[in-house]
């Protein structure tokens, strides 16, 4: 195998940062995403020699991450999970500033939405991919990954504000 090239380097060491916040959005813990993203970057730059230059790197490695991420998801469905967060909420502070709480509440919501709908709205709506993209990475026609994101704004919007904050 010979050594990736500069620009692959480079163009890897670039995508890092979206790939962590893709990586945290899609597993809701820092420590989980970093393995991931670390994972990621080993997987792409063992395979360095199967990607295409001229293609979207970017694309390529988002599309890596997101199928490692589905391999660790099926295997951690054995493990016991704190589903609604009741452990976890015992363990902590409640938050006291108004956006630590809206990010919190957003990243309820989201971990609320099917997968897939949660994904789609990721890549297009917090990583900026074109529709186009993502229906690529995924495996699936354009219309998918729009009605995707329709119907996961819908549902982000019912879950953020179908209780007034403080009602519950």
């Amino acid at each position: 195998m010979a050594a990736p090239s500069p620009e692959f380097a480079r163009g890897v060491v670039d995508a890092v940062p979206a790939l962590r916040a893709f990586a945290i959005s899609l597993t809701g813990n820092v420590e989980h995403a970093d393995d991931l993203v670390q994972e990621t970057v080993l997987k792409a730059w063992a395979a360095s020699d199967s990607f295409r230059p001229g293609t979207n790197l970017k694309a390529w490695l988002f599309t890596i991450l997101r199928n490692h991420n589905s391999t660790q998801f099926r295997k951690r469905r054995r493990e016991v999970e704190d589903v609604d967060g009741a452990m976890a909420a015992n363990l902590a502070s409640k938050a006291e500033q108004e956006g630590h709480v809206a990010l919190m509440e957003m990243q309820e919501a989201l971990a609320k939405l099917p997968e897939d709908q949660r994904e789609a709205v990721l890549l297009v709506g917090a990583a900026g991919f074109s529709y186009e993209d993502v229906a690529e990475m995924c495996g699936v026609a354009v219309g998918t990954i729009k009605s995707r994101v329709s119907r996961g704004r819908v549902l982000l919007a019912k879950f953020m504000y179908a209780t007034p904050r403080g009602a519950e």
